[in-house]
């Protein structure tokens, strides 16, 4: 966190890049196998959704 915003920018592509060769298929059905377990643990009650607003600001919240 201490880099220069564009120079994480390199570092997170470098990082992406590295990690192997998987389809942007295979990643499109990651996520919505993953949006789908989300929605499930919603409707079940084994989660909570949290307001843009409040998960925009524990985002980008600096740890002190």
């Amino acid at each position: 966190m201490k880099l220069p915003e564009s120079e994480r920018r390199v570092l997170a592509l470098r990082l992406l890049e590295s990690v192997g060769d998987e389809s942007s298929e295979e990643v499109d059905r990651a996520w919505v196998e993953e949006a789908r377990r989300r929605l499930d643990d919603i409707r079940a009650g084994r989660s909570q959704p949290v307001p843009w607003e409040e998960a925009r600001r524990r985002i980008f919240a600096r740890p002190r």
